[in-house]
C-alpha cells in the first residue's frame, strides 16, 4: 500500500472526516472497511461528458467489488458457459488497465446459476495484504495467491469438508493479524472460521447460524477489547477474534436478502442495518419496533455512513436520509437520487470536508455535500451501464473502489477506471 498512517480529524459538522494521507483500497469498503476515502484534490463538478475514462477492460459475472493495491486492480468474476462455470480472479495494471494475469478454477455451479438474472458469479470481495491476495468463491473455495503472478499459495474447498449453502458465500473476508476470517455459514459449527493466512489451516471455527450477505467487522470497545461482529440471518453476535469464543448474541431473524449492510461502530454504539445497539449489553436503543424485521432496516443493498451525531443512509427504495444517531429521528430526506423502486441502491463514500461520492443502481456517480442541515448535490454523471436484471429493470449493485484519484466501477461486462482528480 502507498500510504502510511491515516490521520483523521472531525469537522465541525461532527461526522465527515478530514483526511491527510492518500491510500489504496485493498478490501471491501476501503482501507479501514468503513467507506472512507483518504484523498484530496477531487472533482466537485464533472465535465459535461462525465469523468474522463482512463481505461476499461472486459470482465464476467459477479458482484464482487474491485480492490486496488500496489499499482494493481483486482476483480473476481465468473465465466458462465453452461454447464461449465469458471470463477476467476483478474489482475490489471492500475495505470494502463493492461491485464497482467488471471487465476481460474472450475466451480460447481447449480443449473439455476446459469439463468440470466439468477445470481451467477462471486459476491465476496478479495482482500490484499502485502504480497498476497485472498479470495472466497461463491461455494466456499478459499484461495491465497501471489499478488505479483497469481500463483496459488494454498487453497481450501470448504464445501468438501462442510455442508455449505449453494452459492451462499457472499460475505467479504477480512484479515486480523495472522487470521483470515471467513463468514461462510458452514455446518456443523463453522458459520465463522479463522484460517491461518499463511497456510490455510483452521485456527478456530464457531457458531451454527445461517449465512447472510453481511460482511463481518472488527471493532474495539471503550475498554480496549476487540470484537468480531457478525450479522447472520438468525442473530447479531460478537466473537472474540483470537479464539472464536462467543461473547454475546442477540437473536433476530432477518431475510438473507435483507442482511447486507456491514456492522458499523458509532461511538460506544453499534449500527446493524437500521438497528442501533449498545455494543456491550447488547441493549437495543432504536427503533422501538425492532422486533419487526422491516422496521430495523434502512437499506437492503447498502451500508450507512456514520458519525457521532448523525448518520446518512439510503432507505429501501433509494431515498437518502439523515438520522440522529442518539434517537434515530429523521432530520431530513432527499428524493430523486435514483428512481424510487424495490432494489434501489446508493453506495456512499466519504471524502472529507463534508463531501461524499454516491454511486447509484443506475450506474450514476453523484458528488454531494452532506451535513446535518441538508443535502446539496454538486454534480452527477453516468459512469457504467447497469447490467443485472431485477424486477424488469437493469441494476448496478456492486460497490465501487476508489484509489489514487480514480474510481473503479464494474458490472457483468466490464471494469471501468475514471479520473476523479480536479486537476492534471
Amino acid at each position: 500500500m502507498k500510504g502510511g498512517v491515516i490521520r483523521i480529524l472531525l469537522t465541525v459538522a461532527g461526522w465527515l472526516p478530514v483526511f491527510a494521507v492518500a491510500d489504496d483500497w485493498p478490501q471491501y469498503r476501503g482501507l479501514n472497511r468503513d467507506g472512507n476515502w483518504a484523498e484530496s484534490g477531487l472533482l466537485d463538478r464533472f465535465p459535461e461528458s462525465g469523468p474522463e475514462v482512463a481505461w476499461r477492460q472486459a470482465v464476467g459475472f459477479g458482484w464482487s467489488s474491485p480492490v486496488v493495491a500496489g499499482g494493481r486492480v483486482f476483480v473476481a468474476d465468473a465465466e458462465l458457459k453452461d454447464p461449465v462455470a469458471e470463477e476467476r480472479l483478474l489482475c490489471f495494471d492500475e495505470r494502463s488497465g493492461e491485464r497482467l494475469w488471471a487465476f481460474s478454477f472450475r466451480a460447481p455451479y447449480p443449473e439455476w446459476a446459469f439463468v440470466p438474472g439468477q445470481g451467477g458469479g462471486p459476491s465476496a470481495t478479495p482482500i490484499v495484504e502485502g504480497d498476497r491476495i485472498y479470495r472466497l468463491g461463491a461455494n466456499g473455495e478459499a484461495h491465497c495467491l501471489e499478488v505479483a503472478t497469481g500463483a496459488m499459495v494454498w487453497e481450501r474447498k470448504l464445501a468438501d469438508e462442510f455442508e455449505i449453502w449453494s452459492m451462499g458465500c457472499r460475505a467479504s473476508p477480512l484479515i486480523d493479524g495472522e487470521r483470515l476470517i471467513l463468514f461462510v455459514g458452514a455446518k456443523p459449527g463453522a458459520t465463522v472460521m479463522a484460517l491461518d493466512k499463511r497456510t490455510g489451516q483452521t485456527l478456530w471455527q464457531a457458531m451454527d447460524d445461517k449465512i447472510s450477505n453481511s460482511s463481518p467487522m472488527l471493532i474495539e470497545s471503550a475498554d480496549g477489547r476487540r470484537h468480531l461482529i457478525v450479522w447472520s440471518t438468525d442473530a447479531v453476535f460478537s466473537l472474540e477474534p483470537e479464539t472464536g469464543h462467543l461473547e454475546w448474541r442477540q437473536a433476530m431473524t432477518t431475510s438473507n436478502n435483507d442482511c447486507v449492510a456491514t456492522p458499523v461502530r458509532v461511538g460506544k454504539r453499534l449500527l446493524i442495518g437500521g438497528l442501533m445497539m449498545e455494543d456491550e449489553m447488547p441493549a437495543i436503543l432504536w427503533p422501538k419496533e425492532w422486533n419487526a424485521p422491516m422496521k430495523r432496516l434502512l437499506s437492503n443493498t447498502s451500508t450507512a455512513l456514520v458519525g457521532e451525531t448523525v448518520l446518512y443512509s439510503p432507505r429501501m427504495k433509494g431515498e437518502l436520509v439523515c438520522l440522529d444517531t442518539a434517537t434515530g429521528e429523521e432530520k431530513w430526506k432527499a428524493d430523486g437520487l435514483t428512481e424510487s423502486k424495490t432494489g434501489a441502491s446508493l453506495h456512499l463514500t466519504a471524502t472529507g470536508e463534508g463531501k461524499a461520492f454516491l454511486f447509484s443502481d443506475e450506474g450514476v456517480l453523484i458528488r454531494a455535500r452532506l451535513s446535518p442541515e441538508g443535502y446539496e448535490e454538486l454534480s452527477r454523471a453516468k459512469v457504467i451501464e447497469p447490467t443485472s436484471p431485477f424486477g424488469g429493470k437493469m441494476m448496478a449493485w456492486t460497490p465501487p473502489a476508489y484509489a489514487n484519484g480514480h474510481g473503479f466501477f464494474r458490472n457483468d461486462r466490464e471494469v471501468v477506471c475514471v479520473s476523479l482528480r480536479a486537476g492534471p
